[in-house]
This record gives structure tokens, sequence and C-alpha cells, in this order.
């Protein structure tokens, strides 16, 4: 039976009984989610855009809201230089990563955003 992609996922609940991906199993996850980083301590995964301005930028964050509360997953979501966006997903509760993370980045992946040319 062939693996489900992470987009036809939905996030399990996870409140600290679940264990902290280990560097491999988050090496081997990162690599299905394009344009998103692992950071140093393999602990949250990010990634940026560059919207074509600030109306871009909020319209997108609006559909990552909307992501995020569909999933019961919420990133760290920063707007800086008015259309600068950058994302940072980790789950919280377990200190680290975990499928969940993601399941929303491919989701987050597959949004429209209007990018500066």
């Amino acid at each position: 039976m062939a693996e489900t992609k992470l987009t036809d996922r939905k996030c399990e609940p996870c409140e600290g009984n679940t264990k902290a991906f280990t560097n491999d199993e988050a090496q081997r996850y990162i690599a299905q989610v394009s344009g998103w980083q692992l950071n140093a301590d393999s602990r949250s995964i990010s990634r940026q855009w560059c919207a074509k301005n600030f109306v871009a930028a909020v319209k997108f964050l609006d559909k990552v809201a909307e992501v995020a509360e569909a999933e019961n997953h919420h990133p760290d979501i920063h707007l800086t230089g008015y259309r600068n966006v950058r994302i940072e997903l980790s789950t919280h509760a377990i200190g680290g990563l975990s499928e969940n993370d993601f399941i929303v980045a491919a989701k987050i992946n597959e949004l429209p955003v209007e990018l500066k040319t």
C-alpha cells in the first residue's frame, strides 16, 4: 500500500504524550516539504516568502491561519518589512518536531501567494 501524502493527512492531537522526532526522522520528513528548512537544533522548521506587497502578505497569512485552525496546529508567524513572511513550525507540547509540523508545512506549500517579482 502506498504511503499517504502529507497533504492528505490530518494533524493528531499531541499533548506531550509523543516523543519529538530525532534528527534522522526530521531529515526524512523535511525532504517532503520543498522550500522548508530544518533549523540547526532539529526542533523546528521554517520557510520564508517575499510577497508582492503588504496586502498580498496579509492575504497569504489569512490562508495560513485557516489551515492552522483546520488542523488545530498553529505556527509562529512573522511579518516584517511589510511583505517579508517567515513561518516557523514546531510542536510546542513536546519541545520539538512531530508529523503535524510537516503536515501543516505541506498544506501551506499548496496555498497561493503573490510573490515579489
